[in-house]
């Protein structure tokens, strides 16, 4: 039996108007939640047109044509914008009718390359029961007609399994945004010699250490500890007046636990990500600084979905205006965004680059590398948005031990 995909009723009008405007094909992203049971998808957003297309009004008349590179990086791009519990769940393209035998080997080289490209970024390990099964979404411009089929993206030699697409009103409505606040104080030991890329990397690995912290981390729940086997949410278990039973209520439990601690994960890795990339660009990949530095991490701020609690998310720096951010919403997610809809919850943070001197003495070396105090990420991450399928409120409050 094949899997189940709950679509939020509006996609079908987005695909319907992008086939009736994009000939002779288009591509794009699923985005939404994967569970044990079913999976849910709330948006759909079609790959940006190059610079080129844009100018000259090109469209490619093969799928041969398709840039495996610059739809992957589509999809790291709005995996950045996705709160913790929403993921890219598959790709999928809408053609004419001549290209139609074409389209599933293409998506299919389109799923793999995606889901490569976005777990090379991750710095959290799968839990061993994780859904592994993507979407290739397939449709007919001319006739509408709609062909929905998985892959397993762990492996590689994976066939075809059919899958059932649903069309569901108010899919998302009743969802539960959790959101709690954490204070972040990383310390990193880094060489003064390092590369700005060499700091990527030296970062990334702290980062790594970090982050198996977080996923061993404890939840206060209501200010109480509790056991794997107890219910996450408690009070009135009823929904538009079905009785939601305790499995369902076990999944929410996994979800909602692995969904904060992924998204607490996540923003902190995009942010140092986001602040190398654009020292790379502004300053080279070959800088080498031997004076203490501070940079400004970027903030994070969201922006709600109509019609839903859930909320997307994406990164500003100090000097971006508010203008910059609407574009990157359209380009990356298809989506027109209100200057008043953009929320910002959290202060400036810093990032400080304290780098060893070669004239120091070895006790001074000692007292450094002890403490290391080389690299300071310092900051309030602000609210942390997790979307998990309820719909009555919990408190979160969250605490990690470290050694």
């Amino acid at each position: 039996m094949g899997r189940t995909y709950f679509v939020e009723e509006a996609i079908g009008q987005y695909l319907s108007d992008l086939s009736t405007k994009l000939k002779p094909y288009v591509t794009g992203l699923l985005i939404g939640q994967c569970s044990p049971q079913r999976d849910y998808v709330i948006q759909a957003v079609r790959t940006p047109p190059k610079e080129e297309q844009k100018e000259d009004n090109i469209s490619p008349s093969k799928l041969a044509s398709i840039d495996e590179e610059w739809i992957t990086t589509h999809a790291s791009q709005v995996s950045r914008m996705l709160p913790g519990g929403l993921l890219v769940l598959g790709v999928f393209i809408i053609a004419t009718p001549e290209l139609s035998k074409d389209c599933q080997n293409a998506l299919r080289k389109l799923i793999f390359s995606v889901e490569k490209s976005l777990t090379k970024r991750r710095v959290w390990k799968p839990a061993e029961e994780e859904v592994s099964e993507r979407a290739a979404l397939q449709i007919c411009s001319a006739t509408r007609k709609v062909v929905c089929r998985t892959y397993d993206v762990q492996d590689p030699k994976s066939s075809p399994k059919p899958a059932d697409w649903k069309y569901q009103s108010a899919l998302s409505a009743s969802w539960l945004a959790l959101n709690c606040t954490v204070n972040v104080n990383i310390h990193i030991p880094l060489l003064a010699t390092s590369l700005n890329h060499d700091l990527e990397k030296n970062t990334k690995n702290g980062l790594n250490r970090w982050s198996k912290q977080i996923e061993d981390s404890v939840f206060l729940i209501n200010g109480q500890i509790k056991d794997d086997d107890t219910e996450l949410l408690e009070g009135q278990k009823k929904l538009r007046g079905n009785t939601q039973s305790s499995t369902q209520f076990s999944d929410v439990k996994v979800l909602t636990q692995l969904a904060l601690k992924r998204d607490i994960i996540n923003t902190l890795s995009d942010r140092c990500e986001i602040l190398f990339e654009d020292l790379i660009i502004n300053e080279g990949p070959h800088k080498k600084s031997f004076e203490r530095e501070y940079y400004v991490l970027p903030q994070r701020l969201f922006v709600p979905v109509a019609g839903s609690s859930v909320m997307l998310s994406d990164y500003k720096f100090g000097d971006e205006a508010t203008g910059e951010i609407q574009e990157r919403f359209v380009e990356m997610l298809d989506q027109s965004v209100q200057a008043e809809d953009i929320h910002i919850a959290e202060e400036i943070n810093t990032v400080d680059i304290c780098p060893v001197t070669d004239n120091m003495d070895d006790t001074q070396q000692q007292q450094l590398t002890k403490a290391t105090l080389l690299l300071k990420l310092q900051q309030n991450m602000g609210v942390v948005i997790a979307a998990a399928v309820a719909v009555f409120a919990s408190i979160f409050s969250f605490n990690y031990f470290s050694d």
